[in-house]
């Protein structure tokens, strides 16, 4: 794909779901939206205590998924908490599901806030990795914007990794937005040069999503879940996928006018 794809995450559409028991807002009818709207995928992280996505929802997305061959299905969470598990059910069941994202947040953690410390987790994330690539599945590495992991991405078995951004979106309409973005562009032509895939998200929007696509070389994927349901809330989800989609040729295109 040359395009950079969109996947959208859906975990605050369950989240909004589960405060009462009546089984709306519907997370696969979203997801259908979405994709019908342009989305290339959906992303979901299912945490140990359900407080969003259930596994339940991780299983009928997985089903709805058989019905878009075309677009991708990423599962994101810690390896070591539930992940494996999830995953393992889908595949033992001959479910889609395309990449798995390895993400190192706590179990109560309000969200994911830093990415793995390389060498200091490859032995560890060795052995989940092997797995999820006997499997036959994708897998990325939730990492921060340092060129100097990316080698050990590539060492511990990584296919991709994906750059925790928030820095970058905090430091937007900021004095220190232009360092940020070089300091990602950084991250990202080193990630490419090990042989990596690059994907990216946390707190991209509408406002920021277009200058960071510039401004990134080689971004494969953003996955974005609070500020598009946010925006959904507002627009609702046809209308806001399509201008993410927007955001993102926009993006490619200045790109393309603005090379090396």
């Amino acid at each position: 794909m040359n395009t950079t794809a969109l996947s959208v995450n859906l975990n605050k559409v369950a989240l909004l779901r589960n405060t009462r028991h009546l089984g709306m807002p519907s997370v696969t009818r979203a997801a259908e939206i979405c994709m019908q709207a342009g989305a290339h995928g959906i992303t979901v992280h299912p945490r140990p205590d359900e407080r969003h996505i259930r596994v339940t929802d991780v299983t009928d997305l997985a089903k709805l998924m058989r019905a878009w061959p075309q677009h991708e299905f990423n599962i994101e969470g810690n390896p070591f908490h539930n992940l494996m598990d999830v995953v393992g059910g889908l595949v033992r069941d001959g479910l889609p599901v395309h990449q798995v994202t390895f993400v190192p947040d706590d179990q109560g953690q309000f969200t994911s806030d830093h990415g793995w410390r390389l060498p200091q987790d490859a032995e560890r994330l060795a052995g989940v990795v092997a797995q999820a690539k006997a499997w036959g599945l994708r897998v990325s590495l939730f990492m921060d914007a340092e060129p100097e992991y990316m080698g050990a991405a590539k060492a511990v078995g990584a296919d991709r990794v994906e750059l925790y951004t928030e820095p970058f979106a905090a430091a937007w309409a900021s004095p220190d937005q232009g360092a940020q973005l070089r300091r990602f562009a950084e991250a990202a032509r080193a990630a490419l040069a090990a042989g990596l895939g690059v994907n990216a998200g946390h707190d991209l929007n509408r406002e920021n999503l277009t200058a960071f696509i510039a401004g990134v070389h080689g971004v494969s994927e953003v996955s974005i879940g609070h500020a598009l349901i946010a925006d959904a809330l507002e627009l609702g989800y046809r209308d806001t996928v399509m201008d993410y989609v927007r955001c993102i040729t926009l993006g490619q295109a200045w790109r393309e006018q603005t090379p090396g």
